[in-house]
């Protein structure tokens, strides 16, 4: 009677594990992605949900290397951003950034009828004046700075808050009075603005610019909201009075605070003064020493 003696196996996969910078955890190199221009690596879950919130926010032109401080301010192909999210994400992509390029294009524009979405071609000598635009494809004819009925030797109506729409968007659309207008522009990079519901505070995803959605103001420099307690936009803020006060107070806390540790440590800072030359002078009076023979 034989008996063989058991041996264990060491054979255990020692493939090194990757870090991603965005959810840090560790995945073996099969789970990551790396960006092809800057060469930063994720883990593929996190990137596809990084791409996917881009692209359904409409933030960027080009998605950017989600590392804020990537060397090379990678960004990320249309392929590869193809290969990680579904078809209907990536037709969606593809489809704002032809807008994009329409809207940012002064030669071209869209046909303001809601049942075309065709893009009309403007003449590149009369830029700067109204013009009239035939669309290509539904023969409508229409003003290039009003998106109004064509109207030549007429001023074009002052009621219209944009002069350019998005496809099927019609100058019939919009109220009547400015301040109630769905779409507005930035009045920094002029990007389109589109405001559901929420304060009258806006603040521009393209730029960070911070403006009044009434008067287009800019508030980037307005911390204590004072905009709101006078002129016209007076109490249009769209919050109450005891949170305005409150965020008012948060903000004089914060300077407050800096003011108030700034002012504990001056004293300690005058008194390490006199220390800090004289250790300086003292070092470079060494430097300065001939070495010893």
């Amino acid at each position: 009677m034989s008996s063989s003696r058991y041996e264990p196996s060491w054979d255990v996969d020692l493939a090194p594990l990757l870090s991603c910078k965005l959810c840090l955890g560790e995945f073996p190199l099969e789970q990551m992605t790396t960006i092809s221009q800057c060469q930063c690596i994720f883990c593929s879950l996190c990137l596809k949900q990084y791409v996917e919130l881009l692209i359904k926010e409409g933030l960027e032109m080009a998605i950017s290397c989600p590392d804020s401080a990537c060397p090379k301010q990678g960004h990320l192909l249309e392929n590869e951003i193809e290969f990680m999210v579904a078809s209907e994400v990536m037709q969606r992509y593809k489809r704002l950034q032809f807008e994009r390029e329409v809207l940012l294009d002064p030669c071209r524009t869209w046909c303001p009828s809601s049942s075309c979405q065709a893009v009309c071609q403007l003449n590149e000598t009369e830029m700067q004046l109204p013009q009239p635009v035939q669309c290509p494809q539904c023969s409508l004819r229409f003003c290039s700075t009003c998106r109004a009925d064509c109207h030549s030797g007429q001023a074009c109506q002052e009621s219209l808050t944009i002069t350019t729409f998005l496809p099927g968007e019609n100058s019939s659309n919009l109220k009547s009075k400015k301040d109630e207008a769905p779409i507005k522009r930035c009045p920094k990079c002029k990007v389109y603005i589109e405001r559901d519901e929420g304060c009258a505070q806006m603040m521009c995803k393209n730029c960070k610019h911070a403006f009044c959605w009434y008067c287009l103001e800019s508030l980037d420099d307005d911390f204590l909201l004072i905009h709101y307690d006078k002129g016209p936009c007076r109490n249009k803020l769209g919050h109450s009075r005891a949170s305005v006060i409150w965020h008012r107070t948060q903000v004089v806390g914060i300077f407050a605070g800096f003011g108030l540790l700034l002012l504990v440590a001056s004293p300690f800072l005058l008194l390490a003064t006199p220390f800090v030359l004289c250790c300086k002078c003292k070092c470079k009076r060494g430097d300065d020493d001939p070495l010893p023979t």
